[in-house]
């Protein structure tokens, strides 16, 4: 870490999976090398640098919370260690920062300020579902949450069935795990009976879950597992 540098440093993606299941030993070396981080969850930040190494003395870091809601100005301060040449590193509740996250407009300032950026390699939930799913790899579109209100929320599955049948382009998006089963059963009554859709819920953990049919086929299945279960949700309606 000769030049200083933000390090995008991504963690599991939930359960007890040990960090060397799913990360290179390389994120290790960097984040013993790290002491300030920007995370978005002080807690599960902690307990995610303590399974990395148990020698890591936390008290020893100074942590600079994100929070749910950006805040620029506050960002901007948070980067002052690096301004002064010393790395920093920054750690999502879970998977990728800046990916989904609020990491994403800290990493902007970064960049118009011309700071050395590096992303390290991670599980990301968004790409291991597109890998398992079967569907178009090379273009598709991450949507984050779909609208709470049913009627909204109808007309955006629509658009995005539509979109995917017209671009074969492969749509992502996620609910609140305590309304999986919620969103689960409002697909299954608007989209088309030949869309395809996946489910894929806490990959990489124990229940790890991840299966492609039509919505007619869903229809004659039992419940997936996804109940408060991470879980991102992908259509596609090219034929």
């Amino acid at each position: 870490m000769s030049t200083p540098a933000l390090y995008l440093i991504p963690v599991t993606l939930g359960g007890d999976v040990p960090h060397r299941q799913v990360l290179p030993d390389y994120n290790r070396d960097v984040i013993l090398g790290l002491r300030h981080f920007i995370v978005e969850d002080l807690r599960s930040a902690r307990r995610f640098l303590k399974q990395v190494d148990r020698s890591i003395d936390i008290d020893a870091l100074t942590f600079y919370e994100m929070g749910k809601h950006a805040d620029a100005a506050l960002f901007s301060r948070h980067l002052e260690p690096l301004r002064r040449g010393e790395s920093m590193g920054v750690i999502s509740e879970a998977g990728c920062p800046a990916v989904a996250d609020p990491g994403a407009d800290l990493v902007a300032i970064a960049q118009r300020e011309g700071l050395e950026v590096v992303p390290l390699v991670g599980p990301s939930s968004i790409l291991l579902a597109v890998m398992g799913s079967g569907f178009n790899g090379q273009s598709f579109a991450f949507n984050g949450y779909l609208p709470v209100d049913t009627a909204d929320r109808a007309k955006a599955l629509k658009r995005l069935e539509t979109r995917s049948a017209v671009e074969r382009q492969t749509q992502l998006f996620i609910e609140t795990p305590f309304r999986n089963l919620q969103l689960f059963h409002h697909l299954l009554q608007t989209l088309d009976k030949n869309t395809r859709l996946c489910v894929a819920a806490g990959l990489t953990t124990d229940a790890a879950f991840l299966r492609t049919l039509t919505v007619a086929g869903w229809r004659q299945q039992p419940e997936p597992p996804i109940h408060k279960v991470p879980t991102i949700f992908a259509l596609y309606a090219a034929r």
